[in-house]
């Protein structure tokens, strides 16, 4: 499942390289690198949310995992808000943000396997707007 998530989001991200590429004498450099960006951090963010899903499945073994997955997560939308004017990938930021921060509040109040689907689908959000901006 993870695998064929990657390569649905590597086809997306491929796909929208080519066409940034042919429009980019147009739309200009920034506008291009910017869209770039988002792409690729989205994809690593995918990347950190596909490891957030297996820390919490072995969170018994090693709960250190699920917050190493969400600092990753993170680390990572906090690269695309520097980088980012764009107002549907800001919200998509500030949602998986949420997402994120309800899964470390339901750990702190003692939930060793919390639902992490929020982030998952507030992730998927996020990689379509970066491949539609």
């Amino acid at each position: 499942m993870a695998a064929r998530h990657r390569r649905r989001t590597a086809t997306a991200a491929l796909a929208t390289v080519a066409v940034l590429a042919a429009v980019g004498a147009s739309a200009g450099c920034d506008a291009v690198n910017k869209a770039i960006d988002c792409v690729q951090t989205a994809d690593a963010i995918a990347d950190s949310v596909t490891g957030l899903q297996q820390a919490v499945e072995n969170a018994a073994n090693d709960p250190t995992q699920t917050d190493d997955a969400l600092d990753s997560i993170e680390k990572n939308l906090g690269k695309i808000s520097d980088k980012t004017d764009n107002v549907d990938v800001n919200k998509a930021v500030d949602d998986l943000h949420k997402a994120v921060t309800g899964v470390r509040d339901a750990m702190k109040n003692g939930d060793k396997t919390p639902d992490v689907a929020p982030v998952t689908n507030a992730a998927g959000e996020l990689t379509k707007v970066c491949t539609s901006s």
